[in-house]
């Protein structure tokens, strides 16, 4: 993959390095003080998966199943897979003042989807003060208000627990049932989702958009642009199709008020593309909107950030190249060029991403075939995204809770793939052919 300018040494180092992490986070959950509830070791590192991967799936309830000290170390998890295992290490490293070699910065690069070497470290700094202040703010909100129904103390872990839950796009909940007492709730909902949008956003975007506003710059980037609108977009047109869809269900929000309707629609739209918090019962969701929920969580958020799937950006491009292709063949947008080594990047991510998700939902359907079609597939698209929102097992559970070992295998595989990205995952599990030299004859193809 050298023509993408991808080293595929760098993907397999950050894939083994987040498997190491994650069965280290696992043997932390094993231990006696870490789980309130018997838990064996695979459902463990099925956690520590799901958290280090921001994917919120749960086999164990994260707020009856696990010690305080247990929901410390998945919140641990979650900031690391947030912010990129690698950045945590160059965070240490800039702490003891030594200096990193180029593989390292090629890691963390990459860990953060960061385009060139040139001021990734200024960035990296940047980065880090985001994620602090916008966590920070997110806790703040949020204690304030838990703490008008409990004690300041357990308001105040709830708060932080759910900000960088949300702000990383991981969908982890220590309330019982997940958010579902705050199905009403204006201030949970919208600092909830805010926190959502930002993270996925992408830390690139995050730090153009901040610099623009104190107009240290005099323009935003083209990639900025395609991420906004095309969030913006996703975001609109999520919330009306579920609006339309569910307006009238009597098991979902068909007893709600207008505006209740509308919260709901915006909260679970927001949620099916990147995060996996619930505020309504996803399990009597209508078929059309769990098949229009799958469709939105392959997409997900944006690169270099903590949202998963094929990328908003991925879709922006194969769109654009289907539009321009049938005009003088130059995909254009915002008065540029697109190069043909993205768009070639973008089809391999698509047909990949397409391919991944029918295999492991025919495997699934073969070896959970007691399950219907439709819940695995939206709880296989969820796991490929990164997303973690579910129709459930019945209790407060994920659907993969009732799933056999060899099942729950091709779900860790998905979140793991998910977050690293489904192209540096082709790229770190494939062998790499040699160059081929040899001029061969054109041939021709009728479509």
């Amino acid at each position: 993959m050298k023509q993408f300018g991808l080293d595929r040494k760098t993907f397999k180092i950050l894939l083994a390095g987040y498997i190491i992490i994650a069965l280290l986070g696992a043997a932390l959950l094993y231990s006696n003080w870490a789980h309130k509830t018997p838990i064996s070791f695979f459902d463990a590192f099925f956690t520590s998966t799901s958290a280090i991967s921001m994917t919120g799936l749960i086999v164990k309830n994260t707020a009856t199943d696990f010690t305080f000290i247990g929901q410390i170390i998945i919140l641990a998890l979650i900031q690391i897979g947030g912010l990129g295992y690698m950045s945590i290490g160059f965070f240490v490293y800039i702490l003891i003042r030594k200096k990193v070699g180029f593989s390292g910065k090629n890691l963390l690069k990459e860990s953060l989807f960061y385009p060139t070497m040139d001021g990734l470290f200024k960035f990296f700094k940047k980065v880090l003060l985001f994620i602090f202040i916008i966590e920070l703010i997110g806790a703040i909100l949020l204690t304030m208000r838990f703490a008008l129904e409990m004690s300041f103390k357990e308001a105040l872990w709830f708060g932080i627990f759910h900000s960088i839950s949300a702000f990383n796009n991981a969908g982890f909940s220590i309330f019982e049932h997940g958010l579902s007492i705050y199905k009403h709730d204006i201030a949970i909902n919208l600092i909830v989702t805010t926190l959502i949008i930002i993270g996925g956003l992408g830390y690139f975007v995050l730090v153009e958009l901040y610099f623009f506003q104190r107009k240290r710059l005099q323009t935003l980037s083209l990639h900025t642009k395609v991420v906004i609108l095309a969030t913006l977009f996703l975001i609109i047109s999520s919330t009306l199709i579920i609006f339309i869809l569910e307006y009238s269900n009597p098991k979902t929000m068909g007893n709600f008020s207008f505006f209740d309707k509308i919260l709901s629609s915006y909260f679970t739209a927001i949620n099916y593309r990147t995060a996996g918090f619930n505020t309504l019962d996803i399990n009597h969701l209508y078929d059309a909107s769990l098949f229009f929920g799958s469709l939105f969580m392959v997409i997900g958020g944006a690169p270099g950030g903590t949202a998963g799937g094929m990328k908003v950006t991925t879709v922006v491009v194969l769109l654009l190249y289907a539009y321009w292709s049938i005009r003088d063949g130059r995909v254009r947008v915002f008065g540029h060029e697109i190069s043909q080594e993205t768009i070639s990047r973008a089809f391999i991510i698509a047909i990949g991403s397409a391919v991944y998700i029918v295999i492991a939902v025919i495997l699934l359907s073969l070896l959970e075939s007691h399950l219907e079609f439709l819940p695995l597939l939206f709880e296989t698209s969820s796991a490929f995204a990164t997303v973690g929102i579910s129709v459930g097992n019945g209790g407060t559970l994920s659907l993969c809770a009732l799933f056999s070992n060899p099942s729950k295998i091709i779900i860790i595989i998905m979140m793991l793939s998910g977050r690293i990205g489904v192209f540096a995952f082709l790229l770190s599990v494939f062998k790499q052919d040699k160059a081929i030299h040899i001029k061969f004859p054109e041939g021709k193809i009728n479509l």
